[in-house]
């Protein structure tokens, strides 16, 4: 499992011209899953997502975790973070785990980051997403399992 954590000051995402979730301040993350995943992963990473400190403190240093500010996660999946350009200029996806094996894994990361007290609002598995986000910092974070 790959996670690409940004911070932002807002995002939002939007199927079909509609907009279906959004944050104020917080992390946008990318949820990648790949073959050989299992739930118990999803997990490990929303217990470390939810204790991640790169939130700012009073004095601007990143010291503090989305709950310690009030803030939100909007967590997106998104296949492609497995990408292999490896072989030519078109990506493989080959990595990727099928949305019948990635759906349940990425719906218990965000189910276990409930249980851990954060606010999620989430993508639409599958869909076509339009996505914005206001980057803060910018802060960017890359977490495998």
């Amino acid at each position: 499992m790959k996670l690409i954590i940004q911070r932002v000051s807002q995002a939002k995402v939007a199927v079909d011209n509609q907009t279906i979730s959004s944050i104020g301040k917080g992390l946008f993350v990318l949820v990648g899953v790949k073959e050989g995943d299992i739930s118990d992963q999803a997990k490990v990473l929303a217990e470390k997502l939810a204790k991640l400190r790169v939130m700012a403190d009073g004095a601007g240093k990143m010291n503090l975790t989305v709950s310690d500010v009030n803030g939100e996660m909007l967590a997106v999946s998104q296949f492609t973070l497995y990408a292999d350009t490896s072989g030519g200029n078109r990506p493989s996806f080959i990595q990727a785990a099928r949305p019948e094996v990635a759906q349940p894994i990425y719906e218990k990361l965000v189910e276990e980051l409930k249980n851990l007290g954060v606010k999620v609002q989430t993508g639409k598995f599958g869909e076509y997403m339009e996505i914005s986000a206001t980057l803060d910092g910018p802060v960017t974070i890359i977490m495998e399992s």
